[in-house]
């Protein structure tokens, strides 16, 4: 357990990562807790460094004091080979989002499947599960994957533009839950397969500021479905706006932001963050206030 006279230097690596929220959620629960806590993100953009550098980046930090490192796009599956030892969930899903500097060593975790899952469940309680579409296989959307099929979702189809990745991601997941069904699709199925599931899931950066749009015509909606989204900047995604427009139950971004954070957090230092505290901080700082819940 940690004391207060500890200190904390914590970073996070990843491509246009400058206004991540994640710094000041870690910042402000570290102070609530009498925690010394210093957290500043490495934007592979701002230093010029591609994404192969991660290493390199990795061995710095610990040779400048970093306690450790978070980790997010496009490098949660190029730090694998640089790590001294990586947790099992994280070695099965081949990605991972948070690394542990301890004795000189660099040891990986992932919490975006534990960080969905917290979310899935407090917003979505009863949320059938039969049938569930998810767009995007990268390092989140495996992640999120294994975490809906944790959560119970007996049929998950996997659409990306990639089709290779999106059938490497789907064998992989039938090893992991092989009392489940683990399909891929390609982009065309999604206007036959989008109507008629229950949930849908988008964890390609679609919907970002950067990145503008929705990952399939939310027209497709009727209301029926559950509509979730890891994007949070912002937090009211073209895709999540719709899907409360057309009734459907949503969760948004913001709550597996919170929720890996969270779990970070406390693999970084051994404390038990206050959930809540953390989203209300988290909605503080977008400048927005919880949307009234959708009919249901």
């Amino acid at each position: 357990m940690s004391t207060v006279s500890e200190s904390y230097l914590v970073g996070l690596i990843g491509e246009g990562i400058t206004a991540s929220l994640t710094p000041p959620m870690h910042e402000a629960e570290a102070a609530h807790q009498g925690l010394h806590y210093l957290y500043r993100p490495v934007d592979l953009e701002v230093v010029g460094r591609p994404g192969t550098d991660v290493g390199a980046l990795l061995a710095a930090g610990r040779d400048l004091g970093f306690n450790a490192f978070n980790i997010t796009h496009p490098c949660k599956q190029l730090v694998l080979a640089h790590l001294d030892e990586v947790a099992p969930e994280a070695a099965a899903l081949g990605a991972v989002n948070t690394v542990l500097v301890r004795d000189g060593r660099f040891v990986g975790h992932n919490t975006d499947r534990s960080g969905f899952a917290a979310g899935f469940r407090a917003e979505l309680p009863g949320a059938a599960t039969d049938t569930v579409v998810q767009v995007g296989t990268g390092g989140a959307g495996a992640a999120v994957a294994a975490a809906l099929l944790s959560e119970g979702v007996a049929t998950l189809h996997l659409v990306d533009l990639d089709p290779e990745r999106a059938a490497e991601r789907a064998a992989a997941l039938r090893t992991m839950f092989p009392d489940r069904q683990v399909l891929a699709a390609a982009p065309a199925e999604l206007a036959e397969l989008v109507p008629a599931a229950d949930g849908v899931v988008n964890t390609t950066p679609v919907g970002m500021h950067h990145h503008p749009g929705t990952p399939f015509d939310p027209a497709l909606l009727d209301g029926t479905q559950w509509v979730a989204d890891v994007v949070y900047l912002p937090v009211a995604t073209a895709l999540v706006t719709a899907a409360r427009a057309a009734g459907c139950r949503v969760l948004d971004g913001g709550h597996m932001a919170v929720g890996q954070a969270a779990d970070a957090f406390a693999l970084i230092t051994g404390r038990r963050p206050d959930r809540a505290r953390m989203r209300a901080h988290f909605l503080s700082l977008l400048g927005e206030r919880r949307p009234a819940p959708a009919a249901r």
